[in-house]
């Protein structure tokens, strides 16, 4: 990786900057999903249905960092609502797929509307080229600052390539 030339501007104060800006934006995600009467984890795992369709439950708490044990209680709970079902897969008996119900699939596509409103609100202020940039930028030092340390994956990875 090549060697950049030595910044003006010191890495702890752009971290604290990110993490200031995080904070407020947090707030205003956090307001709009509260809002909505469901929990965070609730909303994530209607939100990933409503845009990736019927998912194995344990796909599901993998990509919004669940544990399987918490995954299965927040499913029970949006069954128990009526906004979620479970359904065996037809390949294999061991999966369990979670879909969207009639009313969960109108309830999140309401309530993910308005999120997602509120989300153009606060990114408002940025132009196209802005936002593509802030993409880029935070993208590129994200991937830089893991490999500082290798996610759980990339050493199973490591280790099983040997």
């Amino acid at each position: 990786m090549p060697n950049p030339a030595a910044s003006t501007r010191p890495g702890v104060h752009v971290w604290l900057i990110i993490m200031k800006a995080f904070g407020a934006i947090e707030s205003v995600a956090a307001k709009s999903i509260a809002d909505s009467n469901l929990g965070a984890s609730d909303f994530q795992i209607l939100e990933i249905l409503l845009h990736k369709g019927a998912l194995p439950v344990n796909t599901i708490g993998r990509k919004i960092m669940l544990t399987s044990g918490s995954i299965s209680t927040a499913v029970d709970r949006l069954e128990k609502r009526k906004l979620v079902r479970r359904d065996p897969s037809v390949d294999d008996a061991r999966v369990i797929y979670v879909s969207l119900t009639g009313s969960g699939h109108a309830l999140i596509q309401r309530i993910f509307a308005r999120h997602a409103q509120r989300m153009e609100e606060v990114f408002a202020p940025l132009s196209d080229q802005e936002r593509l940039l802030l993409e880029e930028l935070l993208k590129k030092v994200g991937r830089h600052a893991e490999s500082f340390e290798p996610s759980p994956r990339r050493i199973k990875n490591i280790l099983t390539s040997r």
